[in-house]
């Protein structure tokens, strides 16, 4: 058998995870003493000195919650065992208290990606179909069916047409204050820039959502909106025949594009932690975080979301803001959703999914402390409420719930280019319109799941690789994947999750 292992994060830390497959038994005894009074599952923690009722558990050196009971040293501490704390008061926050250093320069580092008239650059050649309205998604799965097998093989240059189906556009309250958020994420997926700027948009004639308010600002309606109720047509085949005309005309435009080497900092990545364990704050999300740090030396845009997983270390980042405002604008979206849940009657602890704990997370507060590591150590530079796109460059926190495909929809909307997706127990998660590289916690998920995931931060754990290490081959498989020249497995297997829009206005 291995020899025992456990990670102690912090120096302050009073518990450690355990790293053997498989767990450990009861008895195992470690070099310096510490012997297991009861099994402990692999990434689980246990206590290395006596814990007493009431008193702090902490990892990453935070309290993660108070002992529930008397936790003797060597003891397994799972979730029934930690009572969760309250989270910080958002009215005593530190406000850019401790802005972090420009860290040096990373100069000469390119991608081949499609520059857009806009100066926004794609990592994809795609032609998007949006949608005004649930009503018209099977329509658009149609028009797509029929686009890859009449059109697409006359057009080399592009990579694929996509609809952007979603649940809303009518039977909602559509002018809700909270409507703005569907509406205006709607609006800015289509300005993805993996879409080229070509827009069509199918709509069905008697929705609340007019076509025309997903157009952007100063393109006429005039060729780029079919309405299928629009009287002139006589059956569903001239509807259709109409709709793979528009397509052909912006599949002509899409062609002409090639890609052009241009540098890292017209990158736009997001990263998202699905399926988290233990590992995830120890070994895939601190290689995440070391990369956001290249990827913003480079001049490049870094995306981090998930608000509750935020919630719970927003003290670690108010004083990283760049500036007091910035830190104010980080505040106002952990108080909304604080709100918004409340008003669901739930709150941040409903959060951890079973797998998460079983893979070793007990609450909130812990998933927390190892999701923030993903944003790495640069200054939080912009804030964008749900479904705002990027407006500058540099390390962004991007307002989402912290639910997968919800979260990835919306960093979509919000411009990313490319995502980074890190996982301890294992997704086929994938988006269509950008390529997403899935990152594993632990040597065994990569090893079981060897033709999903792209790469292994598994090594961290083993002792193979360094943070670092594993961070610039990150690194390199971003700008790799982002030219094209490397496709994740999502991609290769056409795994891709249906885009989900935040909506919390009213439906009616």
């Amino acid at each position: 058998m291995d020899a025992p292992r456990r990670i102690q994060l912090h120096a302050d830390d009073n518990v450690a995870i355990v790293v053997n497959a498989g767990g450990l038994p009861a008895g195992t005894e470690f070099e310096d003493g510490l012997v297991l009074t009861e099994r402990v599952p692999q990434g689980h923690k246990v206590a290395l000195e006596d814990i007493a009722a009431g008193a702090p558990v902490i990892r990453y050196g935070e309290m993660i919650g108070a002992a529930d009971r008397d936790l003797p040293r060597g003891s397994w501490i799972d979730e029934f065992k930690i009572r969760v704390p309250a989270p910080p008061a958002l009215d005593a926050l530190p406000l850019a208290t401790r802005v972090p250093q420009p860290l040096p320069p990373l100069e000469g580092f390119s991608f081949d990606g499609y520059r857009n008239a806009d100066g926004t650059v794609g990592t994809r050649n795609v032609l998007g179909i949006s949608t005004s309205v649930q009503c018209v998604a099977g329509t658009v799965d149609v028009v797509v069916r029929l686009i890859r097998e009449r059109l697409l093989p006359k057009y080399p240059n592009v990579d694929d047409v996509v609809g952007l189906n979603h649940l809303y556009g009518c039977g909602v309250a559509i002018n809700a204050p909270a409507a703005v958020i569907p509406i205006r994420s709607l609006q800015n997926l289509a300005l993805n820039p993996n879409f080229g700027g070509e827009i069509m948009v199918i709509g069905l004639g008697c929705e609340k959502l007019l076509p025309e308010r997903l157009l952007p600002q100063g393109v006429n309606g005039d060729g780029s909106v079919l309405r299928m109720q629009d009287e002139r047509f006589q059956g569903f085949e001239a509807m259709i025949e109409e709709i793979l005309v528009m397509a052909d005309n912006r599949l002509a435009q899409l062609n002409t594009r090639k890609r052009q080497t241009c540098p890292a900092s017209d990158l736009v990545v997001g990263t998202q932690c699905g399926g988290s364990d233990s590992f995830s704050g120890v070994t895939a999300n601190p290689a995440v975080g070391f990369c956001s740090d290249l990827l913003v030396r480079a001049g490049a845009t870094v995306m981090f979301s998930e608000v509750t997983e935020v919630r719970d270390a927003v003290h670690l980042l108010t004083p990283r803001c760049a500036t007091p405002d910035v830190a104010r604008a980080l505040i106002r979206e952990m108080d909304w959703y604080d709100r918004y849940l409340q008003s669901g009657g739930a709150d941040r602890a409903a959060n951890p999914s079973p797998g998460n704990k079983t893979g070793g997370l007990a609450n909130v507060v812990e998933k927390a402390m190892g999701s923030i590591a993903k944003s790495g150590t640069t200054a939080i530079v912009d804030v964008l409420a749900p479904g705002e796109r990027v407006r500058r460059r540099g390390l962004i926190f991007a307002a989402t719930p912290a639910s997968d495909f919800v979260c990835g929809t919306m960093q979509v909307a919000s411009g990313i280019t490319l995502q980074v997706f890190t996982t301890g127990r294992g997704t086929p998660y994938g988006l269509s319109m950008v390529p997403v590289i899935k990152m594993a916690t632990r040597k065994e998920l990569s090893a079981r799941w060897h033709d999903l995931i792209d790469i292994d931060a598994g090594r961290i754990a083993s002792g193979e690789k360094t943070v670092e290490e594993v961070g610039w081959e990150l690194f390199q498989l971003i700008l790799d994947t982002a030219s094209g020249r490397v496709r994740p497995w999502s991609d290769r297997w056409g795994l891709y999750n249906a885009l989900a829009v935040f909506n919390p206005a009213p439906v009616t």
